[in-house]
């Protein structure tokens, strides 16, 4: 079965930066598209970032410039560096296999999350 496990959150000050990792398993990640959302408990979900399997990223603008996707095929493996962390940016971030072209919170899967406190 598929599985997305995330790693790398965590609690930063204000400008710092964080590198999430997630690994995958069951499925053919060549061919899949992934992604990073984030969402808090009553919290609007909102896309973060997505990479295609051809690599082509969206970002959305409360990110843009800050943060970058990046995946390595070799080892199933899709990235979230994050820098110039701001307060806005906490919240919980889920991995996702995500429809292709999404710019919303449209996906097949999904990680457990990991937390991200800025403050």
């Amino acid at each position: 079965h598929v599985q997305l496990v995330e790693s790398g959150g965590g609690s930063v000050q204000t400008g710092g930066s964080l590198r999430l990792s997630c690994m995958t398993s069951g499925l053919t990640f060549g061919d899949s598209d992934m992604g990073w959302y984030r969402q808090g408990p009553g919290n609007e979900c909102e896309l973060v970032s997505r990479i295609s399997s051809e690599g082509f990223t969206y970002y959305s603008d409360s990110v843009k410039g800050r943060f970058a996707i990046s995946r390595d095929n070799a080892k199933n493996t899709v990235y979230l560096q994050m820098n110039n962390l701001k307060v806005g940016d906490t919240d919980v971030y889920y991995c996702a296999v995500v429809v292709q072209g999404a710019k919303s919170c449209l996906f097949y899967y999904k990680g457990q999350g990991t937390q991200v406190t800025v403050s």
